[in-house]
């Protein structure tokens, strides 16, 4: 019988066509409560992007999570894996404490990686993802009472005037402009 973990990865290679996965950990700042680990497909969903899963934030427990818990997915057009370590980063250190739910923003305060000015994430459906795919997933381990349901939630990097958008306006607003949510080097759409 396969674990929890090994459930939730028979089901990332079988939605990624089995391309070839990276694994990059990102150790536990709780005792007690193992890390996370980000899931890196390099050219993925296309040549030149990177895509990167979470692993972990689905371990800790929240009010909000009633009907599955989260894992993040990131796609962006750039290959540098920074983007996957903040996204590991954020994970680990948010679990528990930010429920994910679509529209939240975390926000970093300083640079997301290098390359871009970015400095927040807000939560959406993944892009990259058909809703079947993402919602629902079933990683139920050998003895484990009712569904262990996990749901892989979009995060895409945002402005810091985009936060401020947001946050006075609601996510609605920024999502009904037009904009690249892979491109990490646009320009503030606000």
């Amino acid at each position: 019988m396969s674990s929890r973990v090994e459930k939730f990865f028979a089901h990332l290679e079988r939605v990624t066509a089995e391309a070839e996965p990276r694994f990059l950990p990102t150790p536990s700042s709780r005792p007690g409560l193992p890390g996370v680990t980000s899931v890196v497909y390099r050219g993925l969903p296309e040549p030149g992007m990177l895509t990167a899963v979470t692993y972990g934030l689905s371990l800790a427990e929240h009010a909000a999570w009633r009907h599955g818990r989260p894992e993040l997915c990131l796609s962006v057009s750039s290959p540098d894996e920074g983007w996957a370590h903040a996204l590991g980063f954020v994970a680990e250190r948010m679990r528990g404490v930010c429920p994910f739910s679509y529209g939240d923003v975390v926000d970093l305060g300083e640079r997301i990686c290098g390359e871009s000015p970015m400095t927040a994430f807000v939560v959406f459906a993944p892009a990259v993802l058909a809703k079947e795919d993402c919602l629902r997933i079933d990683v139920s381990a050998p003895g484990h009472t009712g569904p262990d349901l996990v749901n892989v939630q979009g995060v895409y990097p945002i402005h810091e005037v985009e936060r401020q958008y947001v946050a006075e306006r609601g996510f609605g607003a920024l999502w009904q402009h037009e904009w690249d949510p892979y491109d990490v080097q646009r320009p503030p759409v606000v």
